[in-house]
């Protein structure tokens, strides 16, 4: 296979329930690991619900950062997409293991791509 992307798959299980309903830290700590490997910021969308959980996507110029809260459960779902080989996305999925407190993770990474003899035209 022609590995064109990085798909990180975080399972954040006994995070800090606060920080998980806390929409400004969880922008701010998604902003902090794309800045923290060098990725570059185009876009964002972040949305509190009510009465908890927050959601947020960073697209950066090298795919896009995502997360999604439960703090009733101390759980939360993020990706970590990457289609750069100039950016470490572990580095930056530690970097939200860290500031949201998870006690307990999985981390499942997907090699993304085409088949190595998979001729590819655009119309």
């Amino acid at each position: 296979m022609n590995v064109l992307c990085t798909h990180l798959l975080l399972e954040l299980r006994e995070c800090n329930s606060v920080l998980l309903n806390d929409l400004d830290f969880v922008r701010e700590t998604i902003i902090k690991a794309a800045d923290a490997v060098g990725a570059t910021i185009i876009g964002e969308s972040f949305h509190s619900f009510e009465p908890q959980g927050v959601t947020g996507v960073l697209a950066i110029a090298e795919s896009h950062i995502s997360i999604h809260t439960w703090p009733e459960y101390g759980y939360a779902a993020a990706d970590i997409f990457t289609c750069s080989s100039s950016i470490e996305p572990m580095d930056a999925a530690q970097l939200l293991i860290d500031s949201l407190e998870s006690k307990r993770h999985e981390i499942s990474e997907i090699q993304r791509g085409v088949e190595s003899n998979t001729s590819v035209s655009h119309s």
